[in-house]
């Protein structure tokens, strides 16, 4: 059941993709002309479907919204088919979706397809995904050990960072994204090429488990995490946060550190290398002190 409800993503995820592309209409052209009963390629047209097919792929490295959202939503059922929804608070789930608006909305990319949304995850496994497209999922175990909203809103605007610059886009692109295009190219025209549907959703469910490998097992570069943290200071001060937000919970993560194989400290650097390359940089950072007004209500939602 569970590959039968990832294969429904990624075949929702396969359409969008070619259908959205402005490229499909050459396709569609030379398409007809097969349909018009031509019954052989010969060798321009072979030529003709060989540049469409370059021009689909290199269209691949602009990854439109509609297709990041489907493409996150298959990586989304992947990761849910290891963790479960937690339930059981639903408005510790509201506030952290409030943060996550207040963050997004000051930020430079306010709006997605389909927005921006947060789930909780039901282990104590102390860690955090965020998928293409805006789906962010948080473990009960990381949110345990926050103290503050502002410790709430550095994890959040740290996942929000990975969304905006496209973290777990770039982990396909340079590999699965033109083998994809140029499947689909050729098999829109109905060449006998023994690439058949089934072998086009081996290629998304491989690039997909790419994506699921590197959030979940293998984690980002370095380079990136501290991409991350640093345009995650940005996002906190646009939106009012106090930066040192992120380094409390750095440092929280520190003396939580369980390096045996399971969560974050699998997949993410030591938080003391976190801790340094952010404290370089977070004194350009001038917010206002407006903690006071937002813990009543962390302490009324959380604890």
């Amino acid at each position: 059941m569970k590959k039968h409800i990832k294969h429904f993503f990624l075949l929702t995820a396969i359409a969008i993709v070619f259908t959205t592309c402005e490229t499909m209409a050459a396709i569609t052209d030379v398409g007809a002309q097969l349909a018009g009963g031509i019954g052989l390629i010969d060798h321009n047209l072979a030529s003709a479907i060989s540049q469409s097919a370059q021009a689909i792929g290199a269209a691949a490295e602009e990854i439109e919204p509609e297709q990041e959202y489907y493409i996150g939503r298959a990586v989304g059922a992947n990761i849910l088919s290891t963790y479960r929804i937690y339930n059981g608070n639903p408005g510790l789930t509201a506030y952290l979706n409030r943060i996550c608006g207040s963050i997004t909305v000051n930020s430079p990319k306010p709006f997605l397809y389909k927005g921006y949304y947060v789930n909780i995850l039901d282990t104590d496994e102390i860690n955090a995904f965020a998928t293409p497209g805006g789906h962010i999922f948080i473990t009960r175990g990381l949110i345990a050990l926050a103290d503050s909203e502002d410790a709430l809103a550095g994890v959040i605007a740290h996942e929000i960072a990975h969304i905006q610059l496209q973290h777990g886009i770039k982990s396909i692109r340079n590999s699965r994204w033109t083998q994809a295009w140029t499947t689909t190219a050729t098999s829109a025209l109905g060449i006998t090429t023994g690439i058949n549907l089934n072998e086009l959703l081996g290629i998304f469910d491989v690039s997909i488990d790419e994506i699921v490998t590197t959030m979940v097992s293998n984690g980002y570069s370095r380079e990136q995490e501290m991409e991350a943290d640093a345009t995650a200071l940005s996002l906190m001060a646009g939106a009012g946060y106090d930066p040192q937000g992120l380094l409390t919970m750095l440092r929280a993560m520190e003396r939580a550190s369980n390096y045996s194989g399971r969560g974050f400290g699998r997949t993410h650097p030591a938080p003391a290398q976190r801790i340094s390359n952010a404290e370089r940089s977070i004194n350009q950072y001038r917010v206002a002190d407006t903690r006071q007004y937002r813990q009543a209500r962390y302490a009324a939602v959380v604890r």
